[in-house]
């Protein structure tokens, strides 16, 4: 089973450090006295930030991508807050990766280092 699965698509497993945040959404602040008046609102939302892969195949990286091509895509990931699987309807930030070794006769990039993605909750 994968810690990452975007539209059915297994991802390998990031590197060390990603970070999934849990964020509360609430309708307002403070008051003059400083005392919160806002109320929840919806359900917790949940990015998954600093997700790095440090060596990737040009073809896994490249489907990933095709993957994340849609802006919105369903992702499957190891919920913190339940300590089970979760999945919900997310769309990717910037997507990037250094080409490392490149094919001299085609000029094509066959391995990419640290690429880098995060998924954000649409809040659906």
């Amino acid at each position: 089973m994968a810690f990452i699965t975007v539209n059915g698509y297994d991802f390998p497993s990031p590197r060390r450090g990603a970070k999934p945040t849990v964020s509360t959404i609430v309708n307002a602040g403070r008051n003059a006295n400083a005392t919160v008046v806002g109320q929840k609102i919806g359900r917790d939302q949940y990015k998954l930030d600093g997700l790095e892969w440090p060596w990737l195949p040009a073809e896994i990286w490249s489907r990933m991508l095709t993957v994340l091509d849609n802006f919105f895509v369903y992702v499957t990931f190891w919920d913190p807050v339940s300590d089970s699987q979760k999945t919900i309807k997310m769309y990717p930030g910037d997507r990037t990766g250094e080409p490392y070794w490149i094919d001299p006769d085609t000029g094509k990039p066959t391995f990419y280092l640290n690429c880098k993605v995060n998924l954000v909750d649409c809040g659906e």
